[in-house]
Formats: structure tokens, C-alpha cells, sequence
């Protein structure tokens, strides 16, 4: 059943959601969540991400830990790419492992841009970006935290070789064997830089008017779609979210224009990031950009069950992803449904290590 096919106070949690011909059994969705796990050199998926994802797999949908589509995408130590024939076989072997327990996986695409540093590129290669506009704060490489670097600015002729690699990495998706891929255009990497005039000040046809700005975004999502039906491929956007030092002066204007101009193309859902990732602080009002998208809408950020049951409930969302919720409770599912009470996460073994933190958090008995 989709999300307008039957009356909303029917509709929690635990009602199955239909994207296209995929059905989720549920609607709490497992968000996509960097773990820095991949096996190195090569930043390939390994045995240990398969257990990790397969423990999960009774969420309506996981959404992967952000992979990129190409070397030069890259921004963080050990997380894996979607580009390689090493990468594509192991994610294979994480797809097999989530759907031999009936789960359902999307990969997330991803370029990082000037969230990156020259040690984590190939031949120490200076970070791009839309404008050559050096964020505040540090990269993280194999060596530690260092200061971030000036970005180049990508030239025009350059763009269409960025949205190949996300065409190439939508193909590898397939044959990796994931139900569906998730367009990354939040957050502060490479796409919502483009988006948000905090970082897009260029004066091309990818810079200045909202149409321009979101350029970008709409050549890799049609070259997605050249290897995907709409209904498996799904968008995520972070309209006021400062992390990873951008802003955008009207925030608003910019993200119910984009959510436009994502609509009418039969896409499987929009997933926003609503509010500070940081601090849970929202300004924004989320039921506009909402409205101003046709199809469903996956809600993140700080939500708890009771939340997530009001905003279902009052058709603010169709289904509502979870993050440190889902990191610690790989039977998170269940937990909601019986009331029962959750893992706490361990900050400590987020980023990196081995299977403490990641794969030995327990279920109920």
C-alpha cells in the first residue's frame, strides 16, 4: 500500500509502505550511518560490515553508510566506495547477508568535495568543491585531525565527468546487488554545496539563481535513473543543518524550490534531514518542504518512537529514520513494538575499531 492508499489514523509505525514494487514491512528506517569499518587498502566492504547490516535487516528499509563514487570522492578514513570491482563484491556479500534475513538495503552515493584533504586523495590532489571557499574546522586522515585546505572550484567542462561517476556508481549499485541507491545531497558534501549560496558563488549555469544552484543535483539524479526505476531511488537533503560549516541565506526558499523541482519524476521518497544534526534545533517549517514534494517523505533528526508515531499520524511524514537508535538496537523493530527498553550507544566505538561497538550490541532474548 503507498502512502495516500488508505486513511492516515490507520496508519503507525509497523504499516507496510510500498516504493514502487519494493514493500516495506515497516516504516522505521535504518538512516545511513558512516562507521569508518571498510577493509584498507581499498576501502572495501568486508565480512564484518555484512553481520553489522544483517542484524538490522528487519527494518522497513537501511539506507547504507555513505559510499563514495569514486576515488577522488573520498573524505574519511576506512569508509567504504561503491566504484571498484573489489567494492562492488563486497557489498554482494553485505546484500546477501540482509537479504538472506528478508531485509531491504539502498546505497548511499556520495562525493565528498572540500570536505576532504589532500592526504585522503589520489596523488594528494587538492579538494573541489563549487567555489573555492575554505571551510572552518578539520579533516579527519589516517594521521589525524588537520586543518581543512582551500578547495578548487570545479570548472564547468568539469561537471559532466561528476555526474559519470555517479551514473557509474548507480551501475555498480545494481550489481553489488542493493534494492535501491540514495542520491547524498545533505550534510555539507559535494551536491549541497552546490545547492546552498554559502559555498555556491559561482556565475556559471551551476551558480547563482536556484534553478542553477540545483544543476547539479538533477544531472546526477537523471543519471541515477538510467540504471534505476524512480520508486528505487530516494534523495537527502539537510535544508538548515550546518555541519560541516555551510549555510544557505534563505534556507526555506531553497529547499521547497528543490523539493519541487525533485517531484514529478515518481522518485521513491525525499529524506531530510530536519533541523541541527548536532543540536536537534529546528527553525524551518518541515510540512512546506513537505508539501511541496509528490511523493513520500522520510523524516530524520532526534526522533524517538513517540514522535515518530505523532508525525505518522499526523501526515507530517510517510516513515521516519533512525541513527543512534539503530546503531545501538539492531532488533530496534521489535523494541518498538513491545515497548521495550533500548541500548544506549557508545560514542566512543562510533567512528572505527573493530566489532566492539558495532556488531556486539545485544538483542532481546
Amino acid at each position: 500500500m503507498t502512502a495516500g492508499s488508505q486513511d492516515k489514523t490507520h496508519i503507525d509505525l509497523f504499516t507496510p509502505l510500498s516504493l514502487g514494487d519494493l514493500v516495506l514491512p515497516n516504516r522505521v528506517i535504518m538512516a545511513p550511518l558512516t562507521r569508518n569499518r571498510a577493509a584498507m587498502p581499498g576501502n572495501v566492504p568486508r565480512a564484518m560490515n555484512a553481520t553489522y547490516y544483517a542484524q538490522r535487516a528487519s527494518a522497513g528499509l537501511i539506507i547504507s553508510e555513505a559510499a563514495q563514487v569514486s576515488a577522488e570522492g573520498i573524505g574519511y578514513p576506512a569508509t567504504p566506495g561503491i566504484h571498484s570491482d573489489e567494492q562492488v563484491q563486497g557489498w554482494r556479500t553485505v546484500n546477501d547477508a540482509v537479504h538472506a534475513q528478508g531485509g531491504r538495503l539502498f546505497a548511499q552515493l556520495w562525493y565528498c568535495g572540500r570536505i576532504s584533504h589532500p592526504d585522503l586523495l589520489p596523488d594528494n590532489q587538492q579538494p573541489v568543491s563549487a567555489s573555492a571557499i575554505k571551510p572552518e574546522g578539520d579533516a579527519v586522515t589516517f594521521e589525524g585531525l588537520k586543518p581543512f585546505v582551500e578547495p578548487r572550484a570545479l570548472r564547468t567542462d568539469e561537471l559532466p565527468g561528476i555526474v559519470d561517476q555517479y551514473r557509474q556508481a548507480a551501475k555498480c549499485a545494481v550489481e553489488a546487488g542493493f534494492d535501491g541507491v540514495e542520491v547524498h545531497s545533505a550534510n555539507g558534501y559535494l551536491l549541497d554545496q552546490f545547492l546552498r549560496d554559502g559555498t555556491n558563488q559561482r556565475d556559471d549555469q551551476y551558480g547563482g539563481s536556484l534553478e542553477n544552484r540545483s544543476r547539479l543535483l538533477m544531472e546526477v539524479l537523471s543519471a541515477v535513473l538510467e540504471s534505476w526505476e524512480p520508486a528505487r531511488v530516494g534523495v537527502r537533503i539537510s535544508p538548515e543543518n550546518s555541519y560541516n560549516d555551510i549555510h544557505d541565506s534563505d534556507p526555506q526558499a531553497t529547499f521547497n524550490t528543490v523539493a519541487t523541482a525533485l517531484s514529478g519524476k515518481g522518485l521513491g521518497y525525499l529524506h531530510v534531514v530536519e533541523g541541527e544534526m548536532m543540536s536537534g534545533a529546528r527553525r524551518l517549517d518541515y510540512r512546506q518542504i513537505r508539501d511541496h514534494f509528490d511523493g513520500c517523505y522520510m523524516a530524520n533528526c532526534g526522533y524517538d518512537k513517540a514522535r515518530a508515531e505523532a508525525a505518522i499520524a499526523g501526515g507530517d511524514a510517510d516513515m521516519v529514520s533512525f541513527g543512534q537508535t539503530f546503531l545501538a538496537n539492531p532488533d530496534l523493530v521489535q523494541r518498538f513494538k513491545t515497548n521495550a527498553a533500548l541500548n544506549t550507544p557508545d560514542p566512543d566505538t562510533f567512528y572505527g575499531g573493530d566489532e566492539k561497538g558495532y556488531t556486539d550490541y545485544p538483542a532481546l532474548a
